[in-house]
């Protein structure tokens, strides 16, 4: 077994003519839409693209003398090794970047990044890329389970018809991690019925469902065979909400929240390995924060989305990592925030954090135990064999 790294190194000789695109493809261009190609790869109105090994090169070159690469606080550190092999691989290395775009309004809480990828078999994937190192990503994650709509599903949908009328010809792949998977979905579902007929799969690799009423309307049937979800055993961002379509869990080395890194999901040959199901604990923990949303009404789900928001950038920090390098700072800033909340309001935000920690300390504690058992197992197993050969 390995990862994505990994499979690159397996298969990257391999062209999509000698063998068909596949999941594991699919997960690897949602991930490359959290690279900043902005200045490289041309937005939809103006370009035709540029080679994945020629972006790459200008990528790289902003960072002399190898200097690192900092992702930011969440997004894998994986990712600038992934995209040397990509460039360097038959594979990948010759497919065409275009219809960059990304957008940030802090003010308002509006993250939107997006890529597309002709990949050489007649097909344009659109990765629409997750909640990145922005707090104003992270709101619009909240403003997911309580809002009907929020904005990047807006402009995701708008991004769809851009490109599909930018390639009128071609066939369309949609997909995305984490957040980016949610859009992709959205975005397949409120496109006209003739761009539906030219989509050929739609990815949500670990990315949130929707409220009920979106899954039970006639623009989702027009497109529910085609929505393929992937989620790791111990999901918790993929289980959030409803899902109409039925979920591939796969096998992680990683423990509790840590399995939404796609680059800890399990790879063999051009699949994923594949479990029955995700995790008792990851099921009980999906039924608990499905509840305490549901058991909160509109006006308490805005007021947490707000305050959440409020107490997040107290400080004045714009990302994760501006938190992670003031540190003290933005503690004590979130602290004094948090005191200027109405009681509810506080006591919610804390029951909040409460059962994020405590689920996740659970699924850790339950993929210890599973880790142990399979050693004994092995251990037993061992044992056995040594026994029989000595008789």
């Amino acid at each position: 077994m390995g990862n994505l790294l990994d499979y690159l190194d397996w298969r990257g000789d391999l062209s999509l003519q000698c063998a068909p695109f596949n999941e594991v493809d699919n997960l690897i261009l949602s991930e490359l839409s959290y690279v900043d190609f902005t200045g490289i790869v041309p937005d939809v109105a103006h370009g035709s693209g540029i080679a994945l090994r020629d972006a790459a090169e200008c990528f790289f070159s902003r960072f002399p003398d190898g200097e690192p690469i900092d992702m930011g606080v969440l997004i894998p550190d994986a990712i600038p090794d992934m995209l040397r092999k990509m460039a360097g691989s038959i594979r990948f290395g010759s497919m065409k970047l275009s219809c960059f775009t990304s957008h940030l309004d802090v003010v308002k809480g509006e993250q939107f990044a997006a890529l597309t990828i002709e990949t050489g078999d007649h097909a344009v994937y659109c990765a629409f890329r997750g909640t990145d190192d922005t707090l104003a990503g992270w709101r619009e994650d909240l403003e997911l389970a309580c809002m009907p709509e929020v904005p990047a599903q807006k402009l995701a949908v708008a991004y769809t018809a851009a490109v599909a009328k930018r390639f009128p010809r071609k066939k369309l792949r949609l997909g995305g991690h984490s957040k980016g998977g949610n859009l992709a979905v959205y975005a397949s579902v409120f496109s006209p019925p003739n761009l539906q007929k030219r989509m050929i799969a739609v990815w949500s690799n670990d990315g949130p469902g929707f409220h009920e009423d979106l899954l039970d309307s006639p623009e989702y049937q027009r497109v529910a065979d085609r929505i393929l979800s992937i989620v790791p055993k111990s999901s918790v961002v993929g289980m959030l909400l409803e899902h109409g379509e039925d979920y591939t869990v796969v096998d992680s080395d990683q423990l509790g929240l840590l399995q939404h890194d796609g680059f800890s999901w399990q790879v063999l040959g051009d699949r994923f390995i594949t479990l029955r199901q995700v995790t008792r604990q990851a099921l009980l923990s999906d039924q608990a924060l499905r509840q305490w949303i549901r058991g909160l009404s509109a006006a308490q789900r805005e007021s947490f989305v707000s305050a959440m928001s409020d107490v997040l950038t107290a400080s004045g920090a714009v990302t994760l990592t501006d938190l992670r390098e003031d540190g003290l700072k933005s503690g004590i800033a979130m602290i004094k925030a948090m005191k200027t909340l109405d009681q509810e309001t506080r006591d919610g935000l804390l029951e909040f954090f409460s059962m994020l920690f405590k689920s996740n300390l659970k699924m850790m504690l339950e993929g210890i135990q599973e880790e142990s058992e399979k050693k004994w197992s092995s251990l037993r197993r061992r044992g056995g064999k040594n026994a029989s050969s000595n008789r």
